[in-house]
């Protein structure tokens, strides 16, 4: 029951006077939202029928004939139902989330679209949010092996290498993301970042020449260190037991100068002076590195929301999940629709479905 329907409940019984006064009072004082009532009455409900291609691609990042397979790959449960009882089926709640991330909005601005009252909005944008992250998120938080297996190793090192990388047994490339936040009332030199000048979460991700993500970790405190990352990532860990080819040889991983050099971890020529080889080397593996930097590209500029700090509020939504969720929705439509990175090493992406068999 919302507070409205609630305060109209109050009337009727001080109305037929089943409470005091006093009663009346004080629960009707208390049960007054603090947020601004937003109309929604004079809107419909969504209906996607109603919607052109068009309005579906810039609205949702996704065309209309491929949300119904986005929602089938995704196993989004046939209904939605929120703590306070509101329901919505399956595409209702995967448009909202879509729409709410694609671009720095407001709640109240979904209400045209939707119908709905803003705390109605949020709560099904926080339970899509939760799902996703709950069902899918091991697929880019941990080792995914469908995609990482030892024969797709060997095609993306042939991939990278095949562009110029003078590593035959690189596979991709790791780096970290500043991902700027509103300053925190509380602890707020915990996510300062120094080098950005920023209060931020970081991230870390693995990027694979078929222009995936491979695997993201975080979020970590701003002002972590990209080697300290790795380290409480596990990920050096996963390289050393699943990072080999058919031939049982071990693969790598690229990173810059901020990480420790491994048999299955490669970074530049750190002596100085380097030689011309080495110094061809650097930027041979620089020039491809920067396809990571792509990839964060790509998931901002599909889901601009996470680029809007000043709404990004640790404490009161949960930030950090959003950025992996849509990460993970980010490697859906490259699956769908491919990317600069896939087209560059000439990899294209599994399938939506193969992705989330």
């Amino acid at each position: 029951m919302s507070f409205k329907e609630f305060r109209d409940l109050l009337v009727l019984l001080y109305g037929d006077e089943i409470i005091s006064d006093e009663e009346f009072l004080l629960l009707y004082d208390s049960f007054i939202s603090k947020n601004p009532d937003f109309p929604h009455e004079n809107y419909q409900r969504f209906d996607l029928d109603s919607m052109n291609s068009a309005e579906c691609k810039a609205e949702f990042r996704v065309e209309k004939h491929d949300l119904p397979r986005l929602v089938a790959a995704l196993q989004l449960p046939p209904v939605f139902k929120c703590e306070q009882r509101s329901i919505c089926d399956d595409m209702e709640g995967l448009c909202i989330l879509l729409k709410r991330v694609a671009y720095p909005c407001r709640l109240s601005d979904l209400i045209p679209r939707f119908g709905r009252p803003v705390s109605v909005l949020s709560l099904i944008s926080n339970d899509v949010i939760d799902y996703i992250y709950d069902v899918h998120g091991h697929r880019i938080t941990q080792w995914n092996r469908d995609l990482l297996n030892p024969g797709a190793l060997q095609r993306y090192a042939e991939a990278i290498s095949g562009k110029g990388g003078p590593l035959d047994n690189c596979f991709g490339f790791v780096d970290g993301t500043v991902r700027p936040i509103s300053r925190p009332n509380e602890r707020q030199r915990i996510v300062y970042n120094g080098h950005k000048r920023v209060h931020a979460l970081k991230f870390q991700s693995l990027s694979l020449p078929n222009g995936l993500i491979g695997n993201l970790f975080g979020p970590v405190e701003g002002r972590k260190h990209d080697a300290g990352m790795l380290n409480d990532s596990g990920l050096l860990r996963d390289l050393q037991q699943y990072a080999y080819n058919p031939a049982a040889q071990a693969m790598c991983i690229y990173g810059d100068l901020a990480y420790p050099l491994r048999v299955h971890l490669q970074t530049p020529f750190r002596r100085v002076p380097l030689t011309p080889l080495m110094q061809d080397y650097n930027e041979a593996m620089s020039a491809l590195r920067i396809s990571v930097e792509w990839l964060f590209g790509d998931v901002i500029n599909s889901f601009k929301f996470l680029d809007y700090k000043k709404n990004l509020k640790i404490g009161l939504s949960s930030v950090g999940k959003m950025y992996v969720v849509c990460a993970l929705l980010r490697n859906a439509i490259t699956c769908l629709y491919g990317n600069n990175t896939s087209d560059y090493f000439g990899i294209e992406p599994p399938s939506l479905e193969q992705y989330f068999q």
